[in-house]
C-alpha cells in the first residue's frame, strides 16, 4: 500500500468522523417530559436536526401492610439514625441507615396484635417515630409490651436513574433505571445503543426540573494529558525510588470509615486502598509492598490525636508506630473541623512524619450528601465549596507532600450522567466499591 493512498484513507477516516459528530440537547418541556434535540452532521450536506419529546415516569408510590417487628427498643431522640435511634423501617433500609424523606408520614400507622385481632398504637403514647429517617420505637409507659411484637402499615417512594439513548436505528428511547433505596443503577444498554443522557428521578419528586437531567459531556474523567516527571520525586521520592528499583515498601493507609470499608460487600477487593495497591503492584511489578489499615469510622485525626497510650487507636503507636515508608491519609470527617484547627494539626502530623522518614499522600475527600456540603443540586457542582478542601490544595502546594484530588474527580461526575449520590451504600457519605475506585483513579494519576 502506497503512501499516498495510507494518506487517503486517513483523511477519509477523518471526514467519516465528522460525518457522524453529534449534538444533543435535552430540555424539560412538561412536568414529566423531555424533548431530545439532536443535530446531525452529515459529509457533504447540510446538518440534520432531529427532535423528539419522550414522556418520563413518575416514582411510583409503593404500600406495605402489616409488617412485623420484633422486640421494638425503646426510642431514643437523642441519637441519629445510624447511632440507634429506633428501628428503621425494613422497605426503606440502607447500609447503616434508611433512605430520607422517603417515607409518607402520614401513611405510618403501628398495630399491636390482640386476642381480639389488630389495635392501632397511638403515636407519641405508645410508640415514637422519626418520619423523615423511617425510625420506629416504643415509648415507656404505653402499651407496646416488649416482649410482643408490632405490625407497620406505611407508603414510601424509591429513587431511580433512567437511560436516554439512541439506538441503532437512530431511535431516541428511555429505558427505566430499577426503583431503589440508594445506589442507583441504569438499566443495561442493549446493542448499538448509545447513551445520550441520564434522568434522576429521586423518590418523592412532583415534577422534573433541569437540575434532574444529566446530558452526557464526558464519558471519563478527562487526565491530565502532560504529567511533570519530576513531580513524585518531589513529593515523595523515597518511596517512588523503593517502587521503582523492586524494593520492599511499607504503605500505611489511615482514615476514617470509608478507610475502613467493612461495609462494603467485599472490603478485601473492594476499599480504596487495596484497589489502589492492585493497580501500584502492576505498575511496579518487581516491589514488594506491604500495605497496612489503619482506621477508625465517624472520627477525625483530631481523635486519634487525642487518644491515650494504650488506646486501640493511638496516634503514636498506630499510625507512627507502624513504620511506614509512605502515608496515605482519608478523612473526610475532617472536613467538620475548623480550618484554623486542620492547619495547625496537619502542620503537626507533617513534622511527626518526617521525623521518622516517613512521606505523604492526602486524598481530597469524596463529595457527600449535598446539604451537608451547602449545595442544591447535583450537577454544575465541579468547584468543591468545602474550605476543608481549599485548605488541603494550599497546604500540599506549600509543603513537599503529595495530593491525590479525588474531590475534583467527584465533582465531575455529573458530566457523565451520575449523580454522584448514586454511589452511595448509606445515602449520606459511604462510597460503593465504583466510588471507592475514584480515590484509586487520583491516587494513580500521580505515578505516571
Amino acid at each position: 500500500m502506497t503512501t499516498k493512498l495510507i494518506r487517503l484513507l486517513h483523511i477519509s477516516a477523518f471526514f467519516l468522523l465528522l460525518a457522524n459528530a453529534l449534538a444533543v440537547d435535552i430540555t424539560l418541556t412538561g412536568n414529566w417530559q423531555v424533548r431530545i434535540t439532536e443535530t446531525r452532521k452529515r459529509f457533504l450536506r447540510s446538518p440534520q436536526t432531529v427532535s423528539i419529546t419522550l414522556n418520563v415516569s413518575p416514582s411510583l408510590e409503593n404500600a406495605v401492610e402489616m409488617e412485623r417487628y420484633d422486640l421494638p427498643p425503646i426510642f431514643q431522640p437523642n441519637l441519629p439514625v445510624w447511632a440507634g435511634e429506633g428501628v428503621i423501617l425494613r422497605q426503606l433500609r440502607t447500609q447503616e441507615t434508611a433512605s430520607d424523606g422517603m417515607l409518607v408520614e402520614k401513611s405510618l400507622q403501628l398495630y399491636a396484635m390482640k386476642s381480639g385481632g389488630p389495635v392501632e398504637l397511638k403515636p407519641g403514647i405508645d410508640y415514637q417515630a422519626d418520619l423523615h429517617w423511617a425510625a420506629i420505637g416504643r415509648l415507656s409507659g404505653g402499651a407496646i409490651n416488649e416482649k410482643e411484637p408490632v405490625f407497620a402499615s406505611y407508603h414510601y417512594f424509591q429513587s431511580r436513574l433512567d437511560a436516554v439513548v439512541r439506538t441503532r436505528r437512530n431511535e431516541f428511547q428511555i429505558r427505566e433505571g430499577a426503583p431503589t433505596n440508594t445506589t442507583a443503577t441504569l438499566p443495561p444498554l442493549q446493542k448499538g445503543d448509545t447513551l445520550l443522557a441520564t434522568i434522576w428521578v429521586p423518590g418523592r419528586i412532583t415534577k422534573l426540573t433541569p437540575d434532574n437531567l444529566f446530558p452526557i459531556l464526558e464519558t471519563k474523567y478527562p487526565e491530565r494529558p502532560k504529567h511533570d516527571p519530576s513531580e513524585p520525586e518531589k513529593r515523595f521520592p523515597n518511596a517512588l525510588k523503593k517502587l521503582q528499583h523492586g524494593e520492599s515498601i511499607r504503605i500505611l493507609a489511615w482514615g476514617d470509615s470509608v478507610t475502613d470499608g467493612r461495609y462494603l460487600p467485599h472490603p478485601d477487593t473492594e476499599r480504596w486502598q487495596t484497589q489502589f495497591i492492585q493497580r501500584l503492584q502492576k505498575r511496579f511489578p518487581r516491589a514488594h509492598i506491604e500495605l497496612i489499615t489503619e482506621a477508625w469510622g465517624g472520627r477525625t485525626t483530631a481523635s486519634y490525636l487525642a487518644e491515650p497510650p494504650g488506646s486501640e487507636h493511638n496516634y503514636k503507636e498506630k499510625v507512627l508506630g507502624a513504620k511506614p515508608d509512605l502515608i496515605v491519609s482519608e478523612f473526610v470527617n475532617d472536613a467538620g473541623l475548623p480550618v484554623p484547627q486542620v492547619r495547625d494539626s496537619y502542620a503537626k502530623l507533617w513534622k511527626d512524619f518526617q521525623s521518622i522518614n516517613a512521606e505523604w499522600i492526602i486524598l481530597t475527600p469524596h463529595y457527600v450528601r449535598p446539604d451537608w456540603m451547602g449545595l442544591t443540586r447535583q450537577r454544575d457542582i465541579d468547584d468543591d465549596p468545602r474550605p476543608y478542601v481549599a485548605e488541603l490544595r494550599r497546604f500540599a502546594a506549600e509543603n513537599p507532600v503529595g495530593l491525590a484530588d479525588a474531590a475534583k474527580r467527584w465533582g465531575r461526575l455529573w458530566r457523565q450522567g451520575i449523580p454522584y449520590t448514586t454511589l452511595f451504600v448509606n445515602s449520606i457519605n459511604h462510597p460503593n466499591a465504583r466510588g471507592m475506585s475514584i480515590f484509586a483513579d487520583s491516587l494513580m494519576e500521580l505515578f505516571p
